[in-house]
């Protein structure tokens, strides 16, 4: 029987802005299992980062208003104090950014930086050293040692990135938050990393919350996807109830426009319209000024979740969704 690791309930982000708040995040609920690889996709600005850094209170300038309940093994972790989340950042939950470059120091080797975490265990410098040529043959780094001695700039995107989840599974955590670990990493290095997440997931138990706008990578490894629109989860289930079934008007617009082997079936799908400006209290369905099914209730009711099994749920006022 699956047991649950992370579950949100109710999470609201608002930011301060100038002429007052951004609904960044807007009521979303969702649980990952121990193990479960679970995918968050959907437009870039859609709040799907914001998430994960509310996780683990990494949004910048704390300039946010947090509503809801984070539960970690049980625990609200919302309501930790600074210390309590300092116990939990990197060794429970580890964190993969979207630019390794960024993430590494260019002064100091990446052997030393992955030591460094693994050394606040109190672990000798030599048990912590081996540890990191072990971390890096597990992600397929090839020749670790002569690796762990270079310096970030000495690598490659793809080696970087292998640096970085070796980083994050160094104190074994129990979720991994990978945000975009393949931005600008060519198909190969990215269909590398993808087996490495999938690999490391099978071998150590890890749950992995993989946030991405690719939704050709949640094929490849995902459990249970939800979909994001504008700061909500218009729809999330498993990797085939979205695939085979989508109900969202929304996540159908989203898989037809992605790109397939043949130009027989003519040009990509777009979604015509722009996000709504997320500074505005919009009473309806934030997707109503592009949905090519909205109704007058959309622009006046807040769409409430509809069940379609134990998994798949949907946020619209269609009842069967639709055909597009």
């Amino acid at each position: 029987m699956s047991e649950e690791l992370l579950r949100l309930k109710n999470l609201y982000v608002d930011y301060k802005v100038k002429d007052g708040y951004l609904s960044a995040v807007k009521n979303v609920s969702f649980t990952i299992e121990k193990g479960e690889i679970y995918a968050i996709v959907g437009e870039s600005g859609c709040g799907k980062s914001t998430i994960a850094h509310t996780i683990l209170r990494l949004l910048p300038d704390h300039n946010e208003i947090i509503k809801g309940n984070i539960f970690f093994n049980g625990e609200d972790i919302n309501k930790f104090t600074e210390k309590q989340l300092e116990s939990i950042r990197g060794k429970e939950i580890g964190m993969i950014f979207q630019n390794p470059l960024d993430s590494l120091n260019p002064v100091y080797t990446t052997g030393f930086q992955v030591a460094e975490g693994i050394m606040l265990d109190n672990v000798t410098k030599e048990e912590a050293w081996n540890r990191v040529i072990k971390l890096y043959n597990d992600v397929k780094m090839s020749d670790a040692e002569k690796r762990a001695e270079s310096f970030p700039h000495e690598l490659s995107g793809g080696m970087r990135q292998r640096v970085m989840i070796a980083m994050m599974l160094a104190r074994t955590p129990k979720l991994l938050i990978a945000d975009e670990p393949t931005t600008a990493l060519d198909v190969t290095i990215e269909a590398q990393i993808l087996n490495i997440i999938k690999k490391l997931r099978d071998d150590f138990g890890t749950s992995v919350m993989l946030i991405t706008h690719n939704f050709g990578l949640v094929a490849e490894v995902a459990d249970r996807v939800a979909v994001m629109y504008a700061g909500e989860v218009v729809e999330q289930g498993t990797v085939y109830d979205i695939f085979d079934n989508p109900k969202h008007p929304y996540t159908k617009l989203l898989i037809k426009a992605l790109p397939r082997i043949t130009k027989t079936e003519g040009r990509l799908q777009t979604i015509d319209g722009t996000v709504p400006r997320l500074t505005e209290i919009i009473p309806g369905c934030r997707f109503e000024n592009r949905c090519p099914y909205a109704m007058d209730i959309c622009k006046e009711k807040d769409p409430e979740i509809k069940t379609v099994n134990k998994f798949h749920s949907y946020r619209c006022h269609l009842h069967e969704g639709g055909e597009i």
